[in-house]
Order: C-alpha cells, then sequence, then structure tokens
C-alpha cells in the first residue's frame, strides 16, 4: 500500500469519528463503562493477589535443636538445611536470644524469668524461610530426617488451610476475570457493530462504485482502533486518580501489618496496558466483522 493510500484511509477514519458524533459517543461510552468495570476488577484482583502473597510470605519452618547441642552440631544442621534445594534462607537463634526475645514478648509478665538468663533452657533454633511458600511442608518433612534436631513446626494444618483459602481467592478471581473479559468484548463488539451496520447503505454505495474490499475496510479499521483506544484511555484515567487517592487515604484508616497495596507504578502501567490492548483489539475486531458483512454486494 502506498504511503499516501494509507494517510488517505487514516483521515477518513478520523473523519468517520467525527462524522457520526452521536453513534461515536455512544460507541466509546459503551467501551468505557465496561473497560471501567473490569479495570476495577483487574484493580481488585492485583491487590488481592499481593496481599495474599504477603501473608503466604510469612510461612516459616522452626526447627528446635536437641538442649545439649554443641557447636559443631549447630554447624552440621545449619550445612544440612541450606543443602535442601527450596530452602531461600535459613537465620539462627540462640537460646539466649530466644530468652530474651520470650521476656521482651512477655512484657511486665518476663520479669519471672530474668532469673533463668545464663542457663540453658531453652533451645537453639533455626527459622527457615523457602522460596516458594508452598515447599514448606516438603521442606519440613525434609529437615525432621536430620539428626540433632529436636522438633520442627510448620504451622501444620492452620498453614494448610491459609494456603488453601488463598489460593482458592486467585482462582475465583481470575474466573471471574475471564468470564468479565470476554462479556466486555461481546458487549462492546454488538455497540460497534451497531454503529456499522447504520452505514450498510455507504458501503454498498462504495462497492458499486467499484471500491475493492481493502479499500472499504481500511477507514473502519481506523475507525474501530480510534474507538477502541480512546474509550480505553477514558477508564485508565478514572482508575488512575481514584487508585491515587485510595492509596492516599487508606492508609491513614487502616493500620494492620500485612495491609499493603500495590504502588500506583507501575501497577497502573499494567493496567493501562490490558485496557489500551482489549480497546484496541475489540474496536478493531469488531469493525471488521461488521464491515465483512456488508461486502458481498
Amino acid at each position: 500500500m502506498k504511503l499516501r493510500t494509507f494517510g488517505r484511509h487514516i483521515r477518513e477514519g478520523v473523519k468517520n469519528v467525527v462524522r457520526n458524533g452521536w453513534m461515536t459517543v455512544a460507541s466509546i461510552t459503551s467501551v468505557s463503562i465496561t473497560l471501567l468495570v473490569l479495570g476495577c476488577i483487574l484493580l481488585l484482583a492485583f491487590n488481592i493477589n499481593h496481599l495474599a502473597g504477603n501473608i503466604e510470605s510469612e510461612a516459616e519452618v522452626r526447627v528446635l535443636l536437641e538442649l545439649e547441642a554443641t557447636d559443631e552440631d549447630i554447624r552440621k544442621v545449619e550445612q544440612a538445611i541450606t543443602a535442601i534445594p527450596e530452602v531461600e534462607s535459613v537465620t539462627f537463634i540462640s537460646g539466649e536470644e530466644a530468652l530474651d526475645e520470650l521476656i521482651e514478648n512477655l512484657g511486665e509478665e518476663g520479669r519471672h524469668f530474668e532469673e533463668f538468663k545464663g542457663e540453658n533452657v531453652l533451645p537453639h533454633t533455626f527459622i527457615v524461610r523457602t522460596a516458594d511458600p508452598q515447599d514448606i511442608h516438603q521442606v519440613a518433612a525434609d529437615i525432621r530426617e536430620i539428626g540433632g534436631v529436636y522438633k520442627v513446626n510448620d504451622g501444620g494444618e492452620t498453614t494448610r488451610m491459609l494456603f488453601s483459602v488463598t489460593q482458592t481467592i486467585r482462582n475465583v478471581g481470575l474466573v471471574f476475570i475471564i468470564g468479565l473479559a470476554f462479556t466486555a468484548m461481546l458487549l462492546i463488539a454488538n455497540t460497534i457493530k451497531m454503529t456499522i451496520t447504520a452505514r450498510k447503505r455507504e458501503i454498498e454505495i462504495m462497492k458499486l462504485v467499484g471500491a475493492t474490499n481493502s479499500f472499504v475496510r481500511w477507514p473502519f479499521f481506523i475507525e474501530g482502533l480510534i474507538l477502541g483506544i480512546v474509550g480505553a484511555l477514558i477508564p485508565i484515567g478514572i482508575l488512575t486518580f481514584g487508585y491515587y487517592q485510595l492509596l492516599e487515604n487508606a492508609y491513614r484508616t487502616v493500620k494492620l501489618p500485612f495491609f499493603d497495596l500495590l504502588p500506583l507504578v507501575p501497577l497502573m502501567y499494567q493496567i493501562a496496558l490490558i485496557l489500551l490492548g482489549i480497546g484496541a483489539f475489540i474496536g478493531i475486531w469488531g469493525s471488521l466483522i461488521s464491515v465483512r458483512r456488508f461486502l458481498k454486494v
């Protein structure tokens, strides 16, 4: 295609957008409202996944050694734990440090344990974290096989239930997003089809005077692209402003240790790319499908 011809198609596409005023407004409004709903669901799903990840990342395995463990025993156990492929980090807490932590956590009641300082009353402990929190039960089972280990605590059924709940939330969110995205595609495509159908006679006249299918199709291709992109830019602006306000106010009213919403950047870049991609694709797809029906003259 010649550059001059391509420029002509772009000009015709832009003219069509302006010329069909109310139909253009109706199409852009439909695209914007549908993508706004989808964008809200995406923001919610991204943050739920983030919060679920934060909760899972707190999962750890506590490895208690025998009270009489020597420095050599401690070193051997640490080497054995570190050698497990799934292990990401190993933190050592001596019995003395564990006692100090206990006294601090108990507050006023902790003074009753002051007299045990200097005695070997609490075991040395390793705190083990895995690269994938889902692996902690398998890692805990491997650690139980290591000699010199007195007890291994991986949270048992409580942790398993936590992982099950977070995974269920992720799966439900994914199904909901796919269903809503599919519905949005159908709604937007139908609206654009109505816009094109209203200009059936215009397409038929172009065909009767000898225009090729490609010549007829290109302006509608450009028009659909413009409708989709403009329709996506509006909800992107609304969502960016709304999420910024939410971040500004959320931490003033909610103070929970695991409550940590995703930052505005790069989250909104990701949401914007998704909405622009969907808007452009549906705009082009809806236009081409609709025009094809009237090309057989």
